[in-house]
């Protein structure tokens, strides 16, 4: 027999909110590192080496965040790999936001005046120097918005995870609804969840882009 919605029906929403604060921390940290040298890549001189970044960004971000889920939870498991479900949606999510950061930082480096890094040529500095002191300081500052604004999409998103059993906020609702009948207040109360959670963050975003157009004038 069902019964209604209670602390312990609460109790199972806030784990799964841990574990999507969990993935998306993971997929952003993770996706950040990869990123970087997907960005990078995409700015180097190297024309093979921007070939290849171009084709890395085009894949993730032309094709649906789910299939790639989809297709890393199985088809590790037809080449023999089994992974669990945790594993395989933090890869596909980092794999994903990779692709996505490295644009974003890539559209911020080249934002910058050509001047600055002629000029830090001009003095002799070496590339790891010249972007670590120069170029890429500069560039995560500008990126600042974008970045926030794409952790946003990223927290909403980990609610695809539920195609491989992964039990974060979303599915832990739709669990809690199918067992007490009350669809409108379990989802009411998963939506109020992801509003307070992602609401601060497009306010920062939106203060570190109207900041950043200030600085600009």
């Amino acid at each position: 027999m069902n019964h209604g919605f209670g602390f312990g029906e609460l109790g199972f929403l806030l784990n799964g909110l841990l574990w999507t604060i969990l993935l998306s921390a993971i997929a952003f940290i993770g996706g950040g590192v990869f990123g970087l040298l997907v960005a990078l890549g995409r700015t180097a001189e190297n024309a093979l080496l921007r070939r290849i970044m171009i084709g890395y960004i085009a894949v993730f971000q032309g094709t649906p965040l789910l299939m790639q889920l989809f297709v890393v939870y199985y088809g590790l498991g037809l080449i023999g790999i089994q992974v669990p479900a945790w594993a395989a949606v933090a890869i596909g999510f980092t794999l994903n936001a990779s692709a996505f950061l490295g644009d974003i930082w890539r559209g911020a480096i080249q934002a910058l005046p050509r001047g600055q890094t002629e000029a830090a040529s001009a003095l002799g500095l070496h590339y790891t120097s010249r972007m670590k002191d120069i170029i890429l300081p500069q560039a995560f500052r500008i990126a600042q918005p974008a970045t926030v604004g794409y952790l946003v999409q990223l927290i909403k998103g980990t609610s695809l995870a539920a195609i491989v059993g992964f039990i974060e906020l979303a599915r832990a609702g739709q669990i809690v609804s199918n067992s007490t009948f009350e669809p409108i207040l379990v989802f009411g109360v998963v939506g109020a969840i992801y509003f307070f959670l992602c609401w601060p963050l497009s306010l920062y975003s939106a203060r570190l882009e109207a900041k950043f157009a200030a600085a600009s004038r």
